[in-house]
């Protein structure tokens, strides 16, 4: 089943398009990352989807139908830092969270102990590090039960100890079956994190699909010889590589991740009448990738 389906989405602001044509689909059980730099169009597509702001033209689907307050219901969301009561404990702030959803209140002390708060639930809500007011947003969207999570930038602004636990938070959740969508400007956190990625770069999406393919940590071996024509025309036989880039004095020869053989490759070129003078083996790093697709768009 698809989860969210968009389908040439585009928002306008004035003279500002901050979507422009949007379509991919987010499948079930997945931890589905929507990557792009600050101004890109994140916010702009979560909002939407979730009813904040209607689209100028375009439309989507949430569980393979039309969005209704029934299907809403079924997704837990946080787009902005959470916004508490700071003179109350996180039990009475979740209380009221509960009443104002409209259930989820039986489900207080077991969401404060999935976000690990259990300990901390009537301290007040003023005494809290960043993460912890993060945590407490994200026990919030646990209230009743959501199999599908959405957040925004959900370790923007925290420490490094603050990111790792909502990191490792989200991937337990995704453990446990949820499907959680989320947007982030970080590489790093979508390469830890998410099993799928939408890359949107000024409102347009660059590309879709699983982060493995889409930001496919590639190998290279660059390679030269007294002829590198006469190089690349043997490499045109050899398996298993994914493209050759033609240099100024060597030859960059893609492999996928964990498929290059240096040694074997040289072989094959010594077979075949050519010494290399010049052999290095790399690995093309997922913010080179990133860059790349960014850049060209």
């Amino acid at each position: 089943m698809s989860i969210l389906t968009v389908k040439e989405l585009s928002k306008n602001y004035g003279n500002v398009q901050a979507l422009k044509s949007v379509s991919f689909s987010v499948p079930e059980g997945v931890t589905f990352g929507i990557l792009g730099p600050n101004g890109s169009g994140k916010t702009t597509l979560l909002a939407t989807i979730i009813d904040i702001i209607r689209p100028t033209s375009g439309s989507y689907e949430l569980f393979n139908g039309q969005p209704s307050g029934e299907s809403r219901r079924k997704i837990g969301t946080l787009l902005e830092t959470p916004n508490f009561y700071h003179y109350m404990d996180a039990v009475d702030n979740l209380r009221i969270a509960a009443k104002i959803k409209g259930k989820g209140e039986q489900d207080i002390e077991s969401v404060l102990k999935t976000v690990n708060l259990f300990e901390r639930r009537f301290y007040k809500f003023s005494t809290y590090s960043l993460g912890m007011k993060q945590r407490l947003g994200i026990a919030s969207c646990l209230l009743g039960s959501p199999d599908v999570l959405i957040f925004d930038e959900p370790t923007n602004g925290l420490d490094p100890v603050g990111i790792a636990e909502i990191r490792q938070l989200i991937r337990d959740l995704h453990k446990e079956g949820r499907t959680i969508i989320m947007a982030s400007h970080l590489l790093d956190e979508v390469e830890k994190v998410c099993t799928h990625v939408a890359i949107l770069k000024s409102g347009k999406l660059i590309a879709a699909g699983e982060v493995s393919g889409i930001l496919s940590n590639e190998e290279v071996i660059e390679i030269s010889s007294s002829d590198n024509s006469r190089l690349a025309l043997i490499l045109e036989n050899y398996s298993g590589i994914s493209r050759v880039e033609k240099g100024d004095f060597s030859l960059m020869v893609f492999f996928p991740a964990g498929t290059s053989d240096p040694g074997k490759l040289n072989e094959y070129c010594y077979q075949h009448g050519i010494i290399l003078n010049h052999l290095i083996s790399k690995r093309k790093s997922l913010e080179s990738r990133f860059f790349e697709l960014t850049n060209n768009n």
